[in-house]
């Protein structure tokens, strides 16, 4: 009987710190999360300001950041 409760004890034990490590890296993981969410607004703002204050420069970042070639400059 007293094999089983130190056991059940140990087994106890094992699972709260495995527990507490699990829900840890969540935490991390959510915060990293969050924090990207975060940055990525303030970009799609900065973006749509530049899209009202300056058209063409707007074109030309979202051409940059999407990867297509920029077209040639007027000479």
């Amino acid at each position: 009987m007293l094999r089983t409760l130190v056991g059940y004890a140990a087994l106890a034990v094992i699972g709260f710190f495995l527990l507490n490590v699990a829900f840890g890296l969540l935490g991390l993981v959510l915060s990293i999360a969050i924090k990207l969410a975060i940055w990525a607004a303030i970009g799609f703002g900065i973006y749509l300001l530049l899209k009202v204050i300056s058209p063409d420069t707007a074109r030309r970042v979202q051409e940059m950041v999407s990867g297509k070639p920029a077209p040639p400059p007027a000479a």
